[in-house]
């Protein structure tokens, strides 16, 4: 509420050595409270731009580190309040403040946090509190603040100190195929090393029968290769040549073996394709051949699973009209919990998404799996293909399309059905 964050920001203003004038970025206010009584102040808000210290500590790159230190939270105030005297009460708070934290701020903001920091002034403070919370001191600061932009000296060093809100917390961070679930927001699609790249069924053996268009005289990175590394990368969330030629540079020797990249004659270290190289192979390579053998890689990698969902939905690509035609509407397959495309197909401009349904899933083997689609393909036909063809089952929204059936159910009255166990 409006109130009780004014009145926690007066109390801080009023009370803290410091004072109290805003929380920078993300942000959560806590008040502790013994009883009725409120005891202590808690603020945490968005990490520290720069720590030279922590980042080391981490052993993230740069280009991580800059996506990623939403997953570190600042403990930017803490107030016990005057009247309040009670031994150990500061670690206390602060141990139970951790415990709910990553919760609290997944619940707030869509993720949560990993590792929680704070900087201490020891002219003043010891930091026992906090190192009896589980923190580590990593080091000094310069005695630089950072406003507006720019760093200015105030010459008042603090030590830094840090608390891994989970064991892995700095291997998450630091790790670039780190898990997609936790981070959605970088646009990962999928773990590639819980992918299959060599041996029988992996990418590499469909990505064979993709024919190389250049010649062979001067060829230094196999198509294989090439197109391994361009999969993988944008799986992994690259969005234009840059972005997989970057990822391939980060990746590891072991990675780049697997993906058939060459040694180099004079360090024997694996070389990845450079972004011009990437550039002018995919611009001319056959985009239909490479899209069918990925789909079926794809779809391969989802028969390992047993909650196999797969949703079909159409798009529209936008700017893809020619002169006097319509825009391209593709209709894909996509796995619901990997989120991955494992097949699309380009809709008619003379018809549209329902009878391309048929298109779209008769080259998968999908039996035992859900289908789950829209209103618009809450189709009799559909329904049949998807259940005697392809044996599966589906999982259809049912509307005014289908008045009858809508109307039929809509008798049934529902709401007096509790919800299955």
């Amino acid at each position: 509420m409006a109130s009780e964050r004014e009145a926690w920001d007066t109390l801080m203003d009023q009370h803290h050595y410091l004072g109290f004038r805003v929380i920078v970025g993300e942000s959560l206010r806590y008040v502790a409270f013994l009883g009725e009584r409120p005891v202590a102040l808690i603020g945490w808000g968005a990490a520290a731009f720069k720590s030279r210290h922590r980042d080391a500590w981490i052993g993230w790159e740069a280009h991580l580190k800059w996506r990623r230190l939403c997953f570190i939270a600042n403990n930017v105030r803490f107030l016990i309040l005057p009247d309040v005297h009670i031994q150990n009460l500061a670690s206390q708070i602060l141990g139970q403040n951790l415990r709910r934290l990553s919760a609290d701020w997944e619940a707030a903001y869509g993720h949560p946090i990993l590792i929680a920091e704070t900087f201490v002034d020891t002219s003043r403070f010891r930091g026992t509190c906090y190192k009896a919370a589980g923190f580590l001191p990593l080091g000094e600061t310069r005695g630089f603040r950072r406003n507006g932009g720019k760093y200015y000296l105030h010459g008042q060093p603090k030590t830094i100190l840090v608390r891994p809100l989970r064991p892995d917390a700095c291997q998450l961070l630091a790790d670039q195929f780190s898990n997609p679930t936790l981070f959605k927001e970088e646009g990962i699609m999928v773990d590639i090393r819980n992918l299959d790249i060599e041996g029988k069924g992996g990418l590499i053996e469909y990505l064979r029968l993709v024919p190389d268009h250049r010649k062979k005289r001067g060829i230094r990175h196999r198509a294989i290769s090439i197109l391994a590394v361009s999969v993988c990368a944008v799986l992994s969330g690259a969005k234009n040549y840059i972005a997989i030629a970057e990822w391939a540079d980060r990746s590891s020797q072991s990675m780049l073996t697997k993906l058939w990249c060459p040694k180099s004659n004079k360090t024997g270290k694996r070389v990845p394709p450079s972004e011009p190289t990437i550039r002018r192979f995919l611009g001319e390579a056959d985009a239909e051949a490479v899209d069918k053998m990925v789909d079926v890689w794809l779809e391969r990698q989802a028969m390992r699973e047993k909650d196999r969902v797969i949703a079909i939905d159409g798009k529209t690509l936008k700017a893809s009209a020619r002169k006097g035609e319509r825009q391209v509407h593709l209709l894909s397959a996509l796995l619901h919990h990997q989120q991955v495309v494992i097949a699309q197909v380009q809709v008619d401009a003379k018809s549209n998404e329902i009878p391309a349904v048929k298109l779209l899933l008769e080259p998968l083997d999908i039996q035992g799996a859900v289908v789950t689609a829209d209103a618009m393909h809450t189709q009799n036909n559909t329904a049949t293909f998807i259940v005697m063809e392809k044996k599966a089952d589906y999982f259809f929204t049912v509307k005014d399309n289908q008045k009858t059936l809508n109307d039929d159910i809509k008798t049934l009255h529902m709401e007096a059905f509790p919800p299955s166990a």
